[in-house]
């Protein structure tokens, strides 16, 4: 079955019309539509933006797969009603914008937590401390839900409240229904929480997996962890034979490609990055188009 790429729009180019171009010249099809729309974050565009977007995304036969907002991305020790105003309140608007833009997925942020470092298990830390974070995340699935839409959750680098499998499988499980929501498994912010990317990793997150996001990265040889910017094609982990897996299962019909994070190499040549990732994925694994 044949796969798409796609790239965040803030990627692609310094302005949104030349970020469409970009994906036209580099044949990608589908968004992934990240902040930046017009000068604005997604949440704050008005009804003129979205009409205007939706003229240059037809004059380009071209489509929103992902409405990648950051809401809910921001620590928990906020509290309940900040979390309440400024990101469930938030996402009305959102909503709006997406009967517009008719995108597949909503993109909602795992939230960070400023405890990360004296936290074994996040989600033991939620179900005794935290329980409303859940059950904001389930209002905002349901509201998504609702308007015909399917909410997907990224996980982040920094204090993210997702480090490993179990903490993700245990808060899915709490979230219930698959159909409803689902993980974008960023590869790279996983492997900087402490998790190395690995056929193994993605096999234990299927049961919730339904976006895939890479990028490449590399280790210094001595130790796992992430430490040096790269693109895909020398990248430490196993990129294709993971991005393999995902395309046979058929459970991210679209996978995005971002940029590395990580330390620069001095001695590396990051020139036209994005673009290479795109030809490498194409030229290694038919089924990309």
């Amino acid at each position: 079955m044949p796969v798409r790429l796609t790239v965040p729009t803030s990627l692609a180019g310094p302005t949104f019309p030349k970020a469409l171009d970009q994906h036209v010249t580099w044949n990608l099809s589908v968004l992934d539509l990240d902040d930046g729309v017009y000068g604005k974050p997604i949440d704050e565009l008005n009804l003129t933006d979205v009409r205007r977007a939706v003229a240059v995304l037809e004059e380009r036969n071209l489509s929103v797969y992902c409405l990648s907002t950051s809401l809910f991305g921001q620590e928990i020790e906020r509290g309940r009603d900040y979390f309440r105003l400024h990101h469930l309140a938030r996402l009305d608007r959102v909503l709006k914008i997406a009967e517009v833009l008719k995108p597949r997925l909503i993109r909602l942020l795992a939230p960070q937590t400023i405890k990360r470092k004296d936290m074994k298990d996040s989600f033991d830390f939620l179900r005794t401390h935290g329980r409303w974070v859940l059950e904001i995340f389930q209002e905002a699935i349901d509201r998504i839900d609702l308007k015909g839409f399917r909410a997907t959750i990224q996980n982040q680098a920094g204090e993210c409240i997702f480090s490993n499998v179990q903490e993700i499988l245990s808060f899915f499980k709490e979230l219930g229904n698959r159909e409803r929501v689902c993980l974008s498994w960023d590869v790279q912010s996983l492997w900087q929480m402490g998790t190395f990317p690995s056929v193994d990793v993605y096999e234990k997150l299927k049961p919730v997996f339904g976006y895939y996001h890479l990028r490449g990265g590399q280790h210094d040889g001595l130790r796992p962890d992430l430490r040096w910017r790269s693109c895909l094609e020398d990248a430490s982990w196993p990129v294709l034979e993971v991005t393999r897996r995902v395309v046979k299962d058929g459970f991210s019909p679209v996978i995005c490609v971002d940029r590395s994070l990580g330390i620069p190499r001095p001695d590396y040549d990051y020139g036209n990055c994005t673009e290479r990732d795109i030809w490498f994925l194409r030229k290694s694994i038919p089924e990309f188009r």
